[in-house]
């Protein structure tokens, strides 16, 4: 079908059909370079909060982070949902059901952020905050920034849908553009609302969020009009009912439920770490290393493995749907090859300078940069092991098998680390170098449980239960 003259874009089938390695890095390297911009725009906001706020800035941002993303994941479970959906039928040439899977996605996603989560986060925020023993004067920074999160998270979660829709059909140039848009948009923002400009005052914590909220929500707008304006391989039109599908509603829960529940799994998990950390003698010290370590420098691996983890997931679901299950399975291992040699780099600068890096956000003495120091060294191993396990991980996901997931999720970031913690805290009472291992073992237990279950081969199986048809 055409559009106002415009032709139909088509599926680029050099991923299902084409050398492998190449279609891995097609679809890699973008989504790899656009994590790492908004990577370096989480930067330059704990940079410069961290400049003129001060390290409880940094932490109000830590927290404020990891209770957010606590909260949308189970909302962003559909788009996991979508994505394997997607995936199987742009790799089946099936041009409808794709387009009316991402619409369906969409209404849901904005169903749920509009109507729950902004109404839920605005008024559990303090309650959020007292469960992960955040300091008084951390509250108080954090408290509007996470609030501002929450009310005006639909822009982030249109961006992130849509970006995962368009991957999983095999374009990543277009999220990648808008990305860096929306990246520029935002450090731009940050500059002005952050110190103040002007007439406008210094709003500091506050105005990173802001800054946050008004570029996202521009992308999302330009995102749909290119849906609408038939530019992209993924269209929507007018002629598009509000009414739900519930046949594709199912699945996308079947399918995205389990992928929800493992991030809330995983992030609840990281909520009762900031509880660990908060328990230590300088507990703010501890919270502002850990929101500038694992949350901002880290994100140079783990956003350029996330980035690979979705062009795993792409590929492998979109070869399965082809009928090439052997494809997706060689997938991960070119995936992981990729992975593994930029997470060596990232750690050797972790080890060598962190000093310099650390700086950035102000840490240039005190018991914030050697706690700073001492686990950037630890999290130089670790990037090893969890870039291997978001590569199977993606492979899993993408071919249909989200729950396995789940399960080494709850064995690999609840039990070991959160149980390791609290034996240690019980027994002769917890030091930050406990914390930081702990972290790192749950990451090499995650690695080795994804690999064998994708090596097991059970996805090969799976089938979704959707008809198409030519509506």
């Amino acid at each position: 079908m055409r559009e106002q003259g415009r032709p139909q874009k088509t599926f680029d089938r050099n991923l299902v059909e084409g050398p492998l390695p190449r279609a891995v890095w097609t679809l890699a390297w973008p989504t790899m370079l656009q994590n790492v911009l908004g990577g370096i725009q989480g930067i330059v906001d704990q940079a410069m909060v961290g400049n003129y706020v001060g390290h409880i800035g940094n932490a109000a941002i830590g927290v404020s982070l990891q209770l957010f993303i606590l909260v949308i994941v189970f909302v962003a479970s559909v788009f996991s949902g979508m994505g394997v959906l997607v995936a199987r039928f742009a790799g089946a040439g099936e041009v409808e059901m794709v387009n009316r899977t991402v619409y369906q996605a969409f209404l849901a996603a904005v169903f749920m952020a509009v109507g729950i989560l902004a109404p839920a986060g605005y008024f559990l925020a303090p309650t959020l905050l007292e469960l992960i023993n955040a300091s008084p004067e951390v509250q108080v920074e954090a408290l509007p920034y996470i609030r501002v999160m929450f009310v005006f998270s639909i822009g982030m979660l249109i961006f992130f849908m849509m970006s995962g829709a368009l991957r999983s059909a095999g374009d990543t140039r277009t999220p990648l553009r808008l990305g860096v848009a929306m990246t520029a948009g935002n450090v731009i923002l940050n500059v002005i609302l952050i110190p103040g400009f002007g007439p406008i005052p210094a709003l500091g914590t506050l105005g990173a969020a802001i800054g946050t909220a008004i570029a996202s929500g521009l992308t999302a707008i330009a995102f749909l009009w290119l849906l609408f304006s038939g530019r992209l391989v993924v269209k929507f039109s007018r002629s598009m009912s509000f009414a739900p599908d519930w046949k594709i509603i199912r699945e996308l829960f079947r399918f995205g439920l389990p992928t929800g529940f493992q991030g809330i799994v995983m992030n609840l998990a990281g909520v009762l770490m900031l509880r660990f950390i908060g328990s230590l003698q300088y507990s703010s010290e501890a919270q502002a290393a850990y929101a500038v370590g694992y949350t901002e420098l880290f994100a140079l691996i783990t956003w350029t493995s996330v980035g690979l983890m979705g062009a795993t997931a792409a590929i492998a679901g979109q070869n399965l749907g082809a009928g090439y299950p052997d494809r997706s399975e060689r997938s991960a291992l070119v995936a992981s090859m990729i992975g593994v040699a930029v997470a060596g780099v990232v750690g050797l600068v972790f080890i060598i300078a962190p000093n310099p890096l650390l700086s950035i956000f102000g840490m240039n003495d005190g018991i914030q940069l050697e706690l700073g120091r001492e686990l950037l060294a630890y999290l130089a191993v670790s990037g090893i092991f969890v870039t291997v396990a978001l590569i199977y991980t993606g492979g899993l996901q993408g071919t249909g098998d989200t729950r396995s997931p789940l399960y080494i999720s709850i064995v690999s970031q609840v039990i070991i680390p959160i149980g390791l913690c609290s034996y240690i805290d019980a027994t002769q009472g917890l030091q930050p170098s406990d914390i930081w291992l702990a972290i790192v073992l749950g990451h090499i237990t995650r690695a080795v449980l994804s690999v064998l279950r994708f090596r097991q081969g059970k996805w090969r199986s799976i089938v979704v239960n959707i008809e198409s048809t030519a509506t």
